[in-house]
């Protein structure tokens, strides 16, 4: 009974912080991932972080994933891989060089400074996606080389963590069959999105019962999600791939229509604040030296390192700059990552909560960061 209430300040604090946020000549998604360090644990405690939350946050960042997906330009997407690929380098050679040397500097094992480093390659793209939204530019160039560097930047940190973990973890880690699976889901995932998807939407769309070409979309959405989490990728991923795949029918538009009332009604509002509220203040006293310097190292690598790889490419300087701030949120990937690394003890327990809180602050400056070098 007490999620019932949970839900509806959720929804009803995103709603206005978002509008407040928009007033002030923010993006509205700044509000919402603030509201939910407000709203959650840190500050006021009316929310509490629960597994249902987590999990209707996850199909939150998943829908928001497959609508940029559905909104992409495929055409565009391939012939800006070279500057996907060059941003996304860029985005973790000098954010890992970084994050190591403050890794040492700190007084961190040599083993733990390599996995900060890692840590701070990652980059989760769901809250530029949405900013970018906002302000309509989702159709730019420069939005189609960030989601296209996410995606490399993704398999290659993925690649770059199965090894570190094989020689620092004690762990048996395959690293051939990681790259294989990685190859696999690529391939298969383009197979089917040009082949089975049409041919799915089809089938599904005219059954007799209510809404049944949403739920064909949704249905492809969580099983390429499911799919790329099985060959070791995000599901955010998987999610985006769908999208991409539904565009091309021409049931496109009639998705889109169906599928952004679900999305931000609920799903995405979720996940927006939940983002928040995994950030607690207890304990950091003692880190705030460590919090400050790895914030300030993990944005100005990936957004100098990203823009970097951009200017190489061929952008503009505001362009590229403003490529690189949509690749300085971590959000959950570098979440995800953090866990692996306190589980296989290459993160000690006392760096944990610090950083969390670099991760939320990485992901808490992008809107605004975007605003001022892109819009």
């Amino acid at each position: 009974m007490l999620f019932y209430f949970e839900l509806a300040v959720i929804l009803l604090s995103t709603k206005l912080a978002g509008d407040i946020s928009v007033r002030l000549g923010q993006p509205a998604v700044l509000g919402k991932l603030l509201i939910g360090i407000i709203i959650g644990p840190a500050i006021l405690g009316i929310v509490e972080t629960s597994k249902l939350i987590d999990e209707l946050s996850e199909i939150g960042v998943l829908l928001l994933m497959l609508i940029a997906g559905l909104e992409t330009d495929l055409d565009q997407l391939k012939q800006n891989l070279k500057a996907s690929l060059a941003v996304a380098l860029g985005g973790i050679i000098l954010p890992f060089l970084g994050g190591y040397g403050a890794g040492l500097f700190l007084g961190m094992s040599q083993a733990s400074a390599i996995f900060l480093g890692l840590l701070l390659c990652a980059t989760s793209v769901s809250i530029s996606v949405q900013t970018l939204r906002d302000f309509g530019k989702l159709n730019t160039r420069e939005s189609t080389t960030i989601l296209g560097a996410a995606v490399f930047d993704d398999v290659l940190v993925v690649i770059l963590l199965a090894f570190a973990m094989s020689f620092l973890g004690g762990e048996d880690v395959n690293l051939t069959l990681v790259i294989v699976k990685k190859l696999v889901f690529f391939i298969t995932i383009v197979l089917i999105g040009w082949k089975a998807v049409p041919f799915i939407m089809r089938v599904l769309s005219p059954l007799r019962v209510s809404e049944s070409l949403i739920s064909a979309a949704l249905i492809i959405c969580f099983s390429f999600a499911y799919y790329g989490e099985l060959m070791g990728i995000a599901g955010i991923i998987g999610s985006f791939a769908a999208g991409i795949s539904i565009s091309q029918t021409s049931y496109k538009h009639a998705v889109e229509a169906k599928l952004e009332p679900i999305a931000y009604a609920v799903f995405v509002p979720i996940f927006f604040v939940s983002i928040g509220m995994t950030i607690s203040f207890k304990g950091l006293g003692d880190q705030i030296w460590f919090i400050v310097i790895v914030t300030i190292i993990a944005i100005f690598t990936k957004l100098i390192g990203s823009g970097l790889g951009a200017r190489w490419a061929g952008f503009n300087l505001r362009s590229s700059f403003g490529i690189g701030a949509g690749m300085v949120s971590r959000g959950e990937v570098a979440l995800i990552i953090a866990s692996i690394g306190l589980e296989s003890k290459l993160l000690a327990q006392e760096y944990f909560t610090a950083i969390v809180l670099v991760v939320i602050l990485t992901t808490v400056i992008t809107p605004p960061l975007l605003k001022k070098l892109f819009i």
